[in-house]
């Protein structure tokens, strides 16, 4: 069991994997590089524990000593108790939920390992949004895909706010990166699966295609507005949409995630 203990300066080094949370760019360069993310509240932190990551340290606000009790006890890792004045100060904002734990990253699987075992998975392309990533996560933990591939240029999985938003669903579903993009999709076609790509323009209705008899399926899906690139669109084996009603012309990215993903999994 780590012991508790205080601390009292928003300088300490103790606290250096959480400092400047709100600083997107500095995140995103820093935490990949050290290995590390950012788990807040505490069923993410408890998530985390049971995907099996290893917690370097906590830092809780007084009240949350008790409700974390378990996960002290269980940690070999340094437990900084703050109040919650200076945990702002550190963070950059207020955090209400008032349980953050640094925990470390793992080494990404190869593409191709896993897709050895999976029958429906979902493939990226410049998902930099991180809010919309974390909720594409969470529909697909929800919805039973297998897997998650992403473009070079999608966001971290991992980053602070995509984890927060898939409330713990990115140590559920396995991802990996497509690289180099998008001659990497072939890597997807030679282990069997059709490429549909979801694209509102020039598309098959996504029912009228029963993808949930297509033995190994792989749903791809672009950015919020620009949607998938022309190089992506032509590698795909078949172009499928969403049919939209009064006047509509397409969802959110998240949104249409959670739709095709249920489509391609039914029945």
């Amino acid at each position: 069991m780590s012991e508790p203990r205080t601390v009292t300066d928003p300088a300490d080094p103790r606290l250096a994997d959480y400092t400047g949370l709100t600083d997107v760019e500095l995140r995103r360069r820093r935490e990949p590089a050290e290995g590390l993310f950012i788990a807040e509240g505490e069923k993410v932190i408890r998530r985390a524990v049971d995907a099996g990551y290893r917690m370097r340290s906590m830092l809780l606000t007084p009240k949350w000593l008790e409700v974390m009790g378990d996960v002290i006890a269980a940690a070999d890792a340094p437990v900084h108790v703050v109040e919650p004045g200076l945990a702002e100060q550190v963070t950059g904002y207020h955090v209400h939920r008032g349980a953050l734990a640094s925990m470390e990253r793992r080494p990404l699987p190869e593409a191709a390992d896993l897709l050895a075992g999976a029958r429906r998975v979902a493939v990226l392309e410049g998902l930099v949004d991180h809010t919309n990533l974390g909720a594409i996560f969470r529909s697909a933990a929800a919805l039973g895909m297998d897997a998650v591939l992403l473009s070079p240029d999608c966001a971290d999985p991992l980053y602070r706010r995509a984890v927060k938003v898939s409330m713990g669903a990115v140590f559920a579903v396995p991802y990996a990166r497509l690289d180099p993009w998008p001659a990497a999709l072939d890597t997807v076609r030679a282990a069997g699966f059709e490429l549909l790509a979801l694209t509102p323009a020039g598309a098959d209705d996504l029912a009228a295609t029963r993808p949930q008899l297509i033995p190994r399926a792989a749903l791809m899906l672009g950015a919020e507005g620009d949607g998938l690139t022309r190089r992506a669109l032509a590698a795909a084996d078949r172009r499928v949409r969403i049919p939209m009603a009064h006047g509509v012309d397409s969802l959110n990215v998240g949104a249409a995630a959670a739709v095709a993903f249920y489509a391609v999994a039914a029945g």
